[in-house]
């Protein structure tokens, strides 16, 4: 079978618009000849006569009528495809972005990247979906078009990261905890009774293994999925907690965070974002924004 010649259908919304091979072919430049052996062309590919001739002029038939808007919007969206790149005016950007973010980025981002939409973008609204996993596919998809957390294996290949920055896990009591008082030590930190924060339910992590290095162990208590109700409990309770420092820095407001008595890495979080979203404009303006937020808190902190 043939490859279609897609030329035929910027002829074909011309002469449907036209009515006219005559007009048709002035209009896209070619003689009356060329234009006759066109129609000819798409009449035998469609199997329909498509114009019929009607007095002086041509008539649509049915199947002609029921083509005409489907191929002029083929036609514009080929046209839009193939015109250069608009420079972006966000004074007129009309979009919704959906980030997907881990816990406590909102809360520790979110206000400053809302106000600077508002400000630069007033058209922008800004959707925040909870990360509960690192597969790519909502960004292979198109479902989101920003994601942030840590690279890990779940991340496609093809995926474009940038580091935002790096953060420590660290220590959190409430106020007036025995903890707040004295040195911190390792058989002090690791005797109290902890929460564990795991999406995944898991009462096992690096911090359990830094306790084993150096022969102990903590008793967990209480798992949770989220940094949020991990502090919550820990405020209203003698529970210790271990979080990322600066993904929740809002949320432990009026409690008492030290650094851990152990060694553990650093963690790196970045912001992701599928390849064919790479050159967009608003997207670009948008990883500029987060980047820049997050940039700013670390120089206020």
């Amino acid at each position: 079978m043939p490859a279609p010649d897609f030329n035929l259908l910027v002829t074909l919304d011309v002469l449907l618009a036209e009515g006219s091979v005559a007009r048709a072919a002035r209009r896209l430049r070619l003689s009356p000849s060329a234009m006759s052996r066109a129609l000819a062309r798409l009449r035998e590919a469609k199997g329909d006569p498509l114009l019929v001739r009607a007095g002086r002029g041509l008539v649509p038939t049915p199947r002609a009528i029921e083509l005409r808007e489907r191929v002029g919007r083929l036609v514009r969206d080929g046209e839009a495809v193939l015109r250069p790149a608009e420079m972006l005016d966000l004074s007129k950007l009309d979009r919704t972005f959906t980030l997907r973010v881990s816990e406590g980025f909102v809360e520790n981002f979110g206000p400053d990247l809302i106000a600077r939409a508002g400000t630069e973008a007033p058209g922008v609204r800004l959707r925040f979906m909870q990360k509960i996993n690192k597969d790519s596919a909502p960004l292979r998809d198109g479902t989101i078009d920003l994601e942030t957390g840590v690279v890990g294996d779940g991340s496609g290949p093809e995926v474009r990261a940038q580091a935002l920055f790096r953060d420590r896990f660290i220590g959190v009591v409430r106020n007036g905890h025995p903890l707040s008082r004295g040195k911190i030590t390792p058989a002090r930190y690791a005797a109290g009774r902890h929460i564990s924060v795991s999406r995944r339910g898991h009462d096992k992590g690096p911090i359990d293994g830094a306790l084993e290095l150096v022969g102990l162990e903590r008793e967990v208590v209480t798992i949770v999925g989220g940094f949020s109700a991990a502090l919550a409990l820990a405020r209203s309770s003698d529970l210790i907690v271990s979080v990322p420092e600066r993904h929740t820095g809002k949320l432990r407001d009026r409690m008492f965070s030290f650094s851990l008595p152990i060694s553990l890495p650093e963690i790196t979080v970045s912001m992701l974002w599928h390849p064919r979203l790479d050159a967009d404009p608003a997207n670009r303006w948008l990883r500029g924004c987060v980047r820049d937020a997050c940039a700013k808190q670390r120089a206020d902190s």
